[in-house]
């Protein structure tokens, strides 16, 4: 039905490690939050223990003379949410935590995410940061190019499923003028021929149609997590385009916010993923006899807003 079902690939906040007593202290790595004023909070904890000493302590003065800031306390306030950082300002702190020009770049986009508060800008912020950190990981090799073909993209999902809708002519441009949101037609031949390269998609040689070749993915516990976070952030943001686009007879959402127990919380996530497989089964069942109308995505999201006392 939709990409990545299984359970070991669900995505979890950024884990930050509880430092122990007779662990060496690791600075923090800026890419492993989503809370610029958290990361601030751990780094400075992290110089105070790694570069304090009786004569010379670490305090917000020596942040803020290393950031060139004249306010000797403004670190302290930023990080208790009383002051913003302008996009300046935010690159004098990445001076004072000694990053480099990515990370720098990173932190920027980090803070630009954490101080917007309205939903739809947010989540464009939290989409641009996302798209960095999976090609920074590139970059750096923790993620190589192979690596890249074993999770589509967005595109890559619903050129797929079109095989299964009525009337469709595969040729980048009727595809164009089928799909919804922003894409061209370079976009899709490169993706359609990717499809068909690897076996994934097959045309048919008597009459070129085009058929489903292989899963596009065999063993989604094989794929990155930075990789899952990519395609199921692009998705999430589909969802939030439908919500402002779309009429409400041509889609469903609905929310619902409760408090769960742990048990509760672990059986609803049984019985969604239950579901899930269910619908999957039945209409891969139903398009093996008659074609689907349309691509539809279907986004089901189950997270903590609060945290346990």
């Amino acid at each position: 039905m939709g990409p990545l079902t299984s359970s070991s690939q669900e995505i979890s906040a950024p884990h930050i490690p509880v430092l122990k007593l007779d662990e060496t202290p690791v600075v923090p790595n800026v890419s492993e939050y989503l809370d610029y004023r958290l990361f601030l909070r751990d780094y400075y904890d992290f110089k105070k223990k790694t570069e304090s000493s009786i004569l010379r302590p670490y305090t917000y003065s020596v942040f803020s003379a290393a950031a060139d800031i004249r306010s000797p306390n403004y670190l302290k306030l930023v990080m208790e949410s009383q002051r913003n950082l302008s996009p300046q300002m935010a690159v004098k702190f990445a001076k004072a935590l000694r990053l480099n020009r990515f990370q720098t770049e990173e932190f920027c986009l980090l803070v630009a995410y954490g101080q917007e508060t309205e939903p739809q800008k947010r989540a464009q912020h939290l989409r641009v940061l996302a798209e960095y950190r999976y090609k920074n990981q590139i970059k750096i090799g923790e993620i190589n190019t192979k690596t890249t073909d074993l999770l589509p993209s967005w595109l890559t999902w619903v050129l797929y499923h079109l095989v299964d809708q009525e009337g469709v002519e595969f040729t980048p441009e009727k595809i164009r003028q089928l799909i919804r949101t922003q894409t061209n037609t370079e976009e899709i031949r490169r993706s359609l021929d990717r499809l068909l390269e690897a076996g994934l998609l097959t045309r048919n040689a008597d009459d070129g149609k085009i058929c489903k070749g292989k899963e596009l993915v065999d063993d989604p516990k094989n794929v990155p997590q930075a990789l899952i976070k990519k395609l199921q952030t692009e998705l999430f943001y589909l969802g939030m385009e439908s919500l402002f686009v779309d009429s409400p007879t041509d889609r469903e959402f609905g929310a619902m916010t409760v408090s769960l127990t742990q048990e509760e919380f672990n059986r609803f996530k049984f019985e969604l993923r239950q579901l899930r497989k269910k619908w999957a089964m039945d209409i891969s069942t139903n398009r093996t006899t008659s074609k689907g109308e349309r691509v539809y995505q279907l986004n089901v999201q189950l997270f903590p807003i609060t945290e346990k006392i």
